[in-house]
């Protein structure tokens, strides 16, 4: 019978002789990253969405923001750092999808009063629109500051990697890391442009549409670093008008 060192090498008996290596070695010792390709991608997604949804049940105050902003950073930079990939390909490009993204955002609301009252976008299913941001937060540099540093430099980056990065591949083969990013299926890309748009609640219409375009530019890319930087400036943009124009529903 073959025996087995500490390294997982099999020994042959009587001549110390290595000759194979244990079947299940390498798997035992490979980090959780590589054992679990989709956790890097998936796992900052569910924390965002579970402190999400869990921060009215907390009494944070102001330093939720901060919190949240801390501990998706730290997950994005423990798990995600080796996926991760902020070389530019095409960035003038990619800032001016995100303009058009946030132009497309707010011209309803723009266009025609009333609009977002409609039961389409307000109802059971979408929910109603309810600022995150409580009246006595408004007036607070530091709530504005951190709640625009999630939107325009952790929400981007976890949701490019959630929904383009991963979703859009796995829809297509689940052993998504064999396939480039952006590679294109019919359906993994409507399916990920109508689950984004669910993800926006009342605002689906304008997320659906936003989730087009940047799958449209994830496929045109093939950039992950583009996309984050699309998205980003699109949030910098609402940020921007959310806080000098009063416009607190969009930060839901």
């Amino acid at each position: 019978m073959p025996s087995w060192d500490d390294t997982g090498q099999v020994i042959e008996p009587h001549r110390g002789l290595q000759v194979s290596e244990r079947p299940d070695s390498h798997r035992k010792n490979r980090p959780s990253a590589l054992r679990y390709p989709s956790l890097p991608y998936v796992l900052p997604f569910t924390v965002f969405l579970v402190l999400l949804v869990g921060h009215q049940y907390l009494e944070l105050g102001s330093w939720q923001y901060p919190a949240r902003a801390a501990i998706i950073a730290l997950l994005l930079i423990v798990f995600s750092r080796h996926v991760l990939d902020f070389r530019l390909s095409q960035p003038v490009a990619s800032l001016g999808t995100g303009v058009a993204v946030f132009i497309i955002w707010i011209l309803p609301d723009l266009l025609w009063s009333g609009y977002r009252d409609h039961w389409l976008f307000q109802n059971g299913i979408t929910g109603t629109i309810t600022s995150s941001i409580a009246d006595h937060h408004r007036m607070d540099g530091w709530v504005l500051f951190f709640r625009s540093v999630l939107a325009v430099l952790i929400v981007p980056v976890v949701e490019e990697l959630f929904w383009r990065a991963w979703l859009m591949r796995w829809l297509i083969k689940p052993q998504f890391e064999t396939l480039k990013l952006g590679t294109y299926s019919a359906m993994a890309f409507w399916v990920t442009a109508l689950m984004f748009a669910s993800e926006h609640g009342p605002y689906w219409d304008v997320g659906l549409l936003a989730g087009i375009i940047y799958n449209w530019w994830m496929v045109r890319t093939r950039s992950l670093a583009d996309c984050i930087l699309a998205h980003a400036c699109t949030n910098a943009c609402l940020s921007f008008y959310v806080i000098f124009a009063g416009k607190w529903e969009y930060w839901l």
